[in-house]
């Protein structure tokens, strides 16, 4: 199944296949030509190609027997999921001794010490050094980040660290200052344009001329969202064209009800209604702050309200998003926001 999505299909190879970004790509092709890479600090938000940076960068030090020299980690699995994360990764058997969370009675920052330890302890296989990318590392506490400092200092010779983050603010200097920082945004429309071309005649799908500017429209320079949109869409409406109208009704489905009724609380300032709803999406649907806050953008577009009040109001989730990203608490500010929507 995950075979079949596109984000995985078409995720790129190398470097030199990566959409936008040129700064940071060239830094690090140099820096492989070079054969001296330092640790790597990746940032930007969220789905601006950190992560196929990362896999990108890992083929072409080691070629397509990359996995044997590079490792990676999800700091959010470690502390979002807990000990049920830990069970179900086989990786991490030999080191928690069960598969059952019930019996792991060490921390799960222990665990996770323990476990960059042991990785970056490894030996690499016929290279200088291995890689371990660490990302979201933004959900590391302020004690877990300080033990990574330290362990990139004790295998700085044998192992080089990316660590990839949506929120630089969150990462305590000493660690920020351990790697060379690259920083990601989304895509242009005149690359993102032609890369969707492509993938549209690769996979047979016929899409107008309206229903691609209407994709690059929502994308937004975000090559994960145009490809899930345009696969979904091509799903639901087999062997017809995909059409401006289609990618509408596309992306009016990607906003969660939830969120609507969110909108509609500040309408009405049903403040308390708006902070159930706000719990709901954080906690129960696992939303980011910034997630939140693009599903709202969308809402806030298609509403009927004036034209001086969306544009007050796109402007004030601007200013939340900024508040968000220095932030280590999304839903003080998304509180805030609904009070003053409009």
């Amino acid at each position: 199944m995950m075979n079949d999505m596109w984000t995985v299909k078409y995720r790129p190879k190398m470097l030199e296949d990566v959409l936008g970004n040129e700064e940071s790509l060239n830094a690090l092709g140099q820096l492989v030509s070079s054969g001296n890479l330092p640790h790597l600090v990746f940032h930007g938000p969220v789905n601006s190609g950190k992560a196929s940076t990362a896999f990108a960068l890992a083929r072409e030090l080691y070629g397509e027997g990359y996995e044997s020299n590079f490792t990676y980690f999800n700091a959010s699995d470690f502390f979002d999921q807990g000990k049920r994360y830990l069970v179900r990764d086989k990786r991490f058997t030999h080191i928690i001794g069960t598969d059952d969370p019930k019996k792991i009675y060490s921390s799960v920052i222990s665990i996770f010490k323990t476990v960059i330890n042991e990785f970056a302890g490894m030996g690499s296989i016929d290279a200088d050094f291995k890689v371990i990318f660490i990302d979201n590392v933004e959900s590391l506490d302020t004690s877990a980040q300080h033990a990574l400092r330290r362990i990139m200092e004790k295998y700085t010779r044998t192992c080089r660290f990316v660590l990839s983050t949506t929120q630089p603010s969150k990462l305590i200097s000493p660690l920020r200052s351990r790697g060379l920082e690259l920083f990601f945004t989304y895509v242009p429309d005149e690359l993102l344009r032609p890369f969707i071309v492509s993938v549209a005649e690769q996979e047979g799908i016929s899409i107008s001329g309206d229903g691609l500017d209407a994709l690059l429209y929502y994308a937004e320079g975000n090559v994960s969202r145009a490809l899930l949109t345009l696969q979904f869409a091509s799903m639901n409406n087999p062997g017809k064209e995909i059409t401006g109208d289609v990618l509408y009704e596309e992306s009016l489905c990607e906003v969660s009800d939830n969120v609507t009724e969110l909108h509609a609380s500040a309408i009405s300032h049903e403040f308390l209604k708006a902070r159930k709803l706000i719990d709901t999406l954080l906690i129960e649907e696992g939303f980011t702050g910034d997630e939140i806050l693009q599903q709202l953008h969308s809402v806030v577009m298609r509403s009927d309200r004036s034209e001086e009040e969306i544009a007050k109001a796109a402007c004030r989730i601007a200013d939340a998003d900024a508040m968000i990203i220095d932030s280590a608490n999304a839903r003080i500010h998304l509180e805030s926001l609904v009070t003053e929507l409009y």
